[in-house]
């Protein structure tokens, strides 16, 4: 018998004053309540209610057990509400990760305004280019760019994750002019260390796929640190444009081969398919898809929808 059950049993009894005025409470059979006291006795090897035809009482084991069994009853109602009230109301800690420059441009920067939102969480945001492992690292959701191949996770798609071509003005001044991909090979590319090819960047115009080869004497393993290559004249540079979209704006980088883009690459927000997911994350999961494709739009300079 599950004994958190019998223990609130033993209490109606003792209140009640009896096994009937017990079960009429509870909703049981007298017979049940009973079995119930009698399962607790068993365990304790002691009685905990003398019995006779006329009366029922407590014995001193039984008073003691009764106090204790009130204390026990009582927290766990306390936690049934608070493990309640968690998906209700969006409390506690939530740990999300982000690939680095996604994070970093797009999640990072409205975060505070989810934690404005909604005071009760507490957020701890991790950027990694590693893929997480939800259930292994406690974590509850997770950005991915590129394709999604577990099966055990729910994927909410986001706006698809756009690249750029370009290069800072002073690198581009007195060198060959960069009109079709073929040119760049007779430029320095600055290549990324995570990218399959290494010989050619993939260029996209009119639905038709044409390969650019590149020489890259320089690879670096993040896009900030090619970024800051770029910025300084040291080459032409294929990042997100969530990264270069300021430099763009200000002219400390231009657009080359603006007519030919690079494969975007598609963007989830993942998380375990839970049943019913905490309200924390239900919160978090519904602001994600309303504020982050509001700033990719902003950042591509198409109209954003009115928050």
């Amino acid at each position: 018998m599950d004994r958190l059950t019998s223990m609130a049993v033993f209490v109606e009894v003792a209140t009640q004053g009896g096994f009937s005025s017990a079960a009429a409470s509870l909703g049981m059979s007298p017979t049940m309540v009973g079995k119930h006291i009698r399962f607790l006795e068993a365990r304790l090897g002691a009685r905990l209610i003398n019995r006779t035809t006329r009366r029922q009482g407590l014995t001193e084991v039984g008073r003691v057990f009764l106090e204790r069994c009130e204390q026990v009853l009582s927290q766990v109602e306390a936690a049934e509400a608070s493990a309640e009230a968690s998906r209700v109301t969006p409390r506690g800690l939530l740990r999300i990760s982000a690939p680095i420059s996604f994070g970093a441009h797009l999640v990072a920067p409205v975060m505070l305004e989810f934690l404005d939102l909604y005071p009760e969480v507490q957020l701890d945001l991790e950027l990694t280019e590693r893929v997480v492992d939800l259930v292994e690292e406690s974590t509850e959701a997770a950005f991915r760019v590129g394709q999604i191949g577990d099966e055990n996770l729910v994927a909410r798609e986001l706006a698809p994750y756009r690249m750029v071509i370009c290069a800072a003005p002073e690198y581009l001044a007195g060198r060959p002019l960069i009109s079709v991909p073929a040119d760049l090979i007779h430029h320095e590319c600055l290549g990324f260390t995570h990218w399959t090819r290494r010989g050619d960047w993939r260029l996209i115009r009119d639905g038709v796929e044409h390969l650019a080869p590149v020489r890259s004497r320089y690879r670096i393993n993040n896009g900030e640190a090619l970024r800051q290559a770029a910025l300084a004249g040291h080459g032409v540079v294929m990042q997100p444009l969530v990264l270069l979209a300021n430099d763009l704006a200000t002219g400390r980088l231009v657009r080359v081969l603006s007519d030919y883009e690079p494969p975007s690459r598609p963007v989830h927000l993942v998380y375990l398919s839970e049943r019913r997911p905490t309200a924390k994350l239900r919160a978090f999961i519904d602001f994600a898809l309303r504020r982050i494709p509001e700033i990719e739009r902003a950042l591509d300079g198409r109209p954003s929808s009115s928050l």
